[in-house]
C-alpha cells in the first residue's frame, strides 16, 4: 500500500501534494501507526468481545431449549394426567354399573353400598390426580423459575442478589398461574 502512496507521489509535479499540506513522513508514520492500531485492536478487543457475544447466545438457545422441552414434558404429563382420569372414571363407571346390577338381583342396601365404594373410587382418584397435578406444577415452577433466574444471570452478566432472585421466581411463578 505504501508503495502505491508513493508511487502516486511521483506521477504528481513537485509540490502538489505540499500544496494540499501533506508531509510524507509524517503521512507515513500516521499510516503505519493507524494500521498497527487497528492491528492491535481486532485482534485483543474486537475477537474476544465477539466470541463472549457469541457464547451469551450459544447460552440463551439453549435456556430456550431447555424451556421447550419443559412445557413438552408438562404437556405430556397432562396428557397422562387426563388419561388417569379418564380411565379411572370408566372403571368407576364400570363399578357403578356392575353394582347396579348387582344390586337389583340383591337389593337396595347392595346398590348404596356399591355406589358409595364406586364413589371413594373416583374421589381417591380425583384426589391422587389432582395431588399429582399439584406436586408436577410446583416442580415446573421450580424448574422454570430456575431457568429464568439461570437466563437473566447470563444474559445481565451479573450475579442477582436473594432478593432479586425471589422477585424472579415469584413473578414467573404468577405467569404460570395465570
Amino acid at each position: 500500500m505504501i508503495p502505491i502512496i508513493l508511487a502516486a507521489a511521483e506521477t504528481h509535479p513537485p509540490g502538489f501534494f505540499q500544496q494540499f499540506g501533506v508531509d510524507w513522513p509524517h503521512f507515513l508514520a500516521q499510516l503505519i501507526t493507524f494500521l498497527i492500531v487497528l492491528w492491535v485492536l481486532k485482534r485483543y478487543a474486537y475477537k474476544p468481545l465477539l466470541d463472549m457475544l457469541d457464547e451469551r447466545k450459544r447460552r440463551i438457545a439453549e435456556s430456550m431449549a431447555q424451556a421447550e422441552q419443559i412445557k413438552r414434558e408438562l404437556a405430556m404429563a397432562q396428557e397422562a394426567r387426563e388419561k388417569m382420569l379418564a380411565d379411572a372414571n370408566k372403571q368407576a363407571q364400570q363399578f357403578i354399573d356392575e353394582a347396579r346390577a348387582a344390586a337389583a338381583r340383591q337389593g337396595d342396601q347392595r346398590l348404596q353400598q356399591a355406589i358409595a365404594q364406586a364413589e371413594q373410587l373416583i374421589a381417591k382418584a380425583r384426589e391422587a390426580t389432582d395431588l399429582d397435578r399439584q406436586r408436577m406444577m410446583a416442580e415446573l415452577k421450580r424448574e422454570v423459575g430456575r431457568l429464568v433466574i439461570d437466563t437473566t444471570a447470563k444474559v445481565t452478566g451479573k450475579v442477582l442478589t436473594p432478593q432479586d432472585q425471589q422477585r424472579l421466581a415469584e413473578e414467573t411463578a404468577k405467569q404460570l398461574a395465570a
